[in-house]
């Protein structure tokens, strides 16, 4: 998927006043969110280039894919599990969650911007770390 495809499909949302787009087809899984006319793309995996050839034999195992859907970072900034230092995080392992539910904060410019959830299901890991940098798309949680 090449970023002509990409505003075509943004155009299209502006066109049809969506304020949500998710497209998923082997190798590519894209979210599109619009919010206060900021489209956002929340994850965009493009297909890798092949690697080349392994002598593989057929009966090996592939390493298994962690369980669950990952909640990822819709901005660059520091990444806090709770409202401030002396307060509980927001999730812990083993909650439930409901979409739209409010689950951490990403500083970004000196901005704190609360963080919700995209999916309902249980917290099965925090994998971003309290207190650290996190970049666009990466994983803050695994929800099942």
């Amino acid at each position: 998927m090449d970023l002509k495809e990409i505003r075509k499909i943004v155009e299209l949302m502006n066109e049809h006043e969506l304020s949500y787009f998710h497209l998923e087809e082997e190798g590519v899984n894209l979210k599109l969110k619009k919010g206060a006319d900021i489209v956002q793309v929340a994850q965009a995996a493009m297909p890798a280039a092949a690697a080349p050839a392994t002598q593989a034999t057929t009966n090996e195992t592939p390493a298994a894919e962690p369980a669950g859907n990952d909640i990822t970072a819709p901005m660059v900034g520091t990444f806090y599990a709770s409202p401030s230092p002396d307060s509980p995080p927001f999730v812990n392992v083993g909650d439930t969650i409901n979409e739209g539910q409010t689950i951490c904060i990403i500083e970004a410019m000196k901005v704190m911007n609360e963080i919700k959830a995209e999916t309902s299901g249980t917290v099965s890991a925090i994998v971003a770390k309290d207190g650290e940098p996190v970049q666009f798309g990466d994983a803050l949680y695994r929800v099942q």
